[in-house]
């Protein structure tokens, strides 16, 4: 028998997006009922399927939800990433999530957390354990599993694989008791750089790696994505000189040249320029690290995997030298459909702010409780697609900039953002003072170069 239930807000998905839109909402719409629904035992989303030694690539100290710190403020002592801000593992993400989940949603009476349950639309959904069906009448649906992240574990890759091929995901890579002739990775993306870095890390030698890549990226330097207010020149200087060299360029790849020559973008092999964007990070360390490994093949994607060759889709060919194959060709986001976040009755969070997916959902639910309108709310609300290819770096950095030009329109808004712990930089910014000249001089170079990097990012996307 289905069991019927009401409430305000039918949130799908308790992931990272979903425990910050609840959270927020849960602030500012005091009168809120919620229900959330997800098919894991806990909190965290993609979290749960993660590899065991996962970190976050950008500090700990904006992810999470607004009310509750992940950092505590913390910078690591040791490793790659020594003087920078903590890189939370995801043992500590999940456990952070569920004290969210136990501590502050579920002790306020308004939340009801369903986990275990397959959502089959329309607001039914089933316990996947006990097979108990529910029916809920909601005012507004909140889809937080738009933007589903997809994750080793559970890819399967888009190639083939012979059976006598010792073919593992990354999350397996602890499980080895016996060591392999060597390894070879297969991806470029951020994955492949954490399987690299572990295998490092662990004393393989760089000899017995190999790293098979489609794509060479550009990466962003970790050390500017600090909000610590000491890292001001590093951070916010970085975003004036990126301005700058935007403002500058006489073309794309002029473009992308002073990018890397003022310090925002990073590449792994200073002889191949890259071609893809993902946004991912990386200390100068990690990267020093990964330029020992000299087995690098670039064929392009792979096609087959047999006892004897890695086949290309070019049809080109590499021999397999007998390595334990490690897959870590997933995709991050499975798709890039850009939907209204505001529709009727359903609410799509999806990012607006670059890099910052939590951010960008707290603010929906800002957005949504402070915002009468839905053409206003869709108009503060711009999504700035996920990076991938060069052009959608443009695009991405384009919609970023409108969007932060129409949020300090609203004084409200900008209130909002400088108190929020998931924003990193505003508060960075208002805080300083007319006698700090420096500061003064960086924020000075970030107005002079908008204007001018905004119409260079729009004839690059209309030429």
């Amino acid at each position: 028998m289905t069991e019927q239930l009401s409430t305000d807000y039918l949130v799908i998905g308790s992931g990272a997006m979903g425990m910050a839109f609840v959270d927020t909402l849960l602030d500012e719409n005091p009168q809120a009922d919620i229900i959330m629904v997800d098919r894991f035992a806990k909190p965290g989303g993609h979290w749960n399927s993660a590899y065991p030694f996962v970190t976050l690539h950008q500090p700990s100290a904006f992810y999470g939800v607004n009310s509750r710190e992940l950092s505590q403020g913390r910078r690591d002592e040791i490793g790659l990433n020594k003087g920078l801000g903590d890189l939370a593992t995801g043992a500590e993400i999940l456990a952070y999530f569920e004290d969210v989940m136990r501590q502050r949603f579920l002790t306020s009476g308004r939340v009801r957390f369903f986990p275990m349950c397959d959502y089959q639309g329309e607001g039914k959904f089933s316990h996947k354990l006990s097979d108990q069906d529910y029916g809920v009448e909601y005012k507004k649906l909140v889809d937080c599993t738009h933007l589903n992240t997809s994750v080793p574990s559970t890819h399967k890759p888009n190639f083939m694989v012979d059976a006598d091929v010792t073919f593992i995901p990354l999350n397996d890579l602890p499980k080895i008791t016996t060591a392999p002739s060597g390894y070879t990775v297969i991806g470029g993306g951020k994955t492949g750089i954490d399987a690299l870095l572990w295998l490092l890390e662990n004393n393989v030698p760089p000899a017995k790696i190999r790293w098979v890549k489609s794509r060479d990226a550009w990466l962003i330097n970790r050390e500017n994505t600090q909000p610590d207010p000491e890292f001001f020149e590093k951070t916010i200087g970085n975003q004036a000189n990126m301005m700058e060299a935007i403002a500058s360029a006489t073309s794309k790849s002029d473009m992308y040249d002073r990018l890397e020559a003022c310090g925002y973008f990073l590449r792994i092999d200073p002889n191949i320029r890259p071609t893809m964007f993902h946004g991912a990070t990386i200390s100068e360390p990690e990267m020093f690290e990964l330029r020992k490994i000299k087995d690098i093949v670039r064929k392009g994607r792979v096609a087959s995997i047999t006892s004897d060759h890695i086949t290309f889709v070019n049809g080109r060919t590499e021999p397999r030298l007998g390595h334990v194959i490690v897959d870590c060709s997933a995709s991050a986001i499975k798709d890039n459909v850009i939907k209204p976040i505001f529709n009727g009755d359903v609410i799509t969070p999806q990012t607006v702010r670059a890099y910052q997916p939590v951010f960008s959902a707290a603010m929906a639910a800002w957005i949504e409780c402070n915002i009468e309108l839905e053409t206003d709310k869709n108009g503060l609300m711009g999504v700035v697609p996920l990076p991938d290819d060069l052009d959608t770096f443009i695009r991405m950095t384009a919609a970023n900039m409108m969007n932060q030009v129409l949020w300090g329109q609203n004084k409200k808004l900008r209130h909002w953002m400088r108190e929020s712990r998931l924003d990193g930089f505003s508060k960075m910014v208002s805080d300083v003072k007319e006698t700090d000249t420096e500061k003064v001089a960086i924020l000075q170079k970030l107005r002079n170069n908008g204007m001018g990097a905004m119409a260079k990012l729009q004839s690059f996307m209309s030429g």
